[in-house]
């Protein structure tokens, strides 16, 4: 592998995003990370050059600004960066039912799960169709195949980045670039307190994947070349059943465990 090949991840400094980004160090991919707080990119940036010997640019950007993934591209530009692959995985989500939550959070949200995936994949997308050689990985989530009571907009985001993914793909199939979608389930990771969401049943009771599993997933998928990924067996038989049932059962089962747990049951 050669050192001058160039992943830029964003959401780097934790969860899967991190994991991703260690494992393509560990393949000699120089980094271009992203996030939004400088301290924390700049801890991790040192932290990867330092495990790894790669090069690791550190860029702080705010995604949920609808600018920031075009000032991202020309930041990148403007240092002569050549990105072979991009990871859109930075996302966050609002626990609540849609009638109680902030609308201007989930607007945010709306901006950072899709205008910055969609921004950043035209960006680069170009680009790597121009050279006929590049790998995008989209993290989605097995949320998208599902609605989400209580994870309204979440869902319905992740949704989106599914059906984008799928049908850009089909539109650059003839040339040598790639789109893969990672779809974890319920992960380890810091989502859940951002969210407000740690006391959620299916966090709480449930059994959380392992972020450096989950990227070790995607990552596989994606140097294959292969379309979609659903990390987890549990995973993988929830999205096979949800498909077989009613929007509505899925719906109403999904509620059940998004709920509380120290919620009394509604009569």
């Amino acid at each position: 592998m050669s050192n001058q090949q160039y992943a830029l991840v964003t959401g780097a400094t934790s969860g899967i995003g991190l994991e991703l980004a260690k494992l393509f160090a560990n393949e000699k991919y120089n980094l271009v990370i992203v996030s939004r707080n400088q301290d924390e990119l700049e801890r991790t940036a040192s932290e990867l050059h330092q495990q790894y010997g790669v090069e690791v640019v550190a860029i702080a950007k705010d995604l949920f600004k609808r600018e920031a993934p075009f000032e991202l591209y020309d930041e990148v530009s403007r240092r002569g960066i050549v990105v072979n692959v991009l990871v859109n995985d930075a996302g966050q989500g609002q626990y609540g039912e849609f009638i109680e939550t902030d609308i201007n959070r989930e607007l945010d949200i709306i901006q950072l799960n899709i205008g910055a995936y969609v921004a950043l994949t035209k960006c680069f997308l170009k680009e790597m169709v121009v050279r006929n050689e590049g790998k995008i990985l989209n993290v989605s989530s097995i949320g998208g195949e599902m609605p989400g009571p209580l994870q309204s907009v979440y869902h319905a985001t992740k949704a989106f980045v599914t059906s984008f993914t799928e049908a850009v793909r089909e539109e650059v199939k003839d040339t040598n670039v790639t789109l893969t979608l990672l779809l974890p389930g319920v992960t380890d990771t810091d989502f859940f307190r951002k969210a407000d969401q740690e006391n959620a049943k299916m966090v709480k009771e449930g059994s959380l994947a392992d972020p450096a599993k989950v990227a070790k997933d995607g990552y596989e998928a994606l140097m294959a070349g292969k379309d979609k990924i659903i990390s987890g067996l549990m995973n993988k038989a929830m999205v096979a059943s949800s498909h077989m049932m009613p929007d509505t059962m899925v719906a109403s089962n999904m509620h059940k465990m998004m709920e509380p747990v120290d919620e009394s049951k509604k009569e």
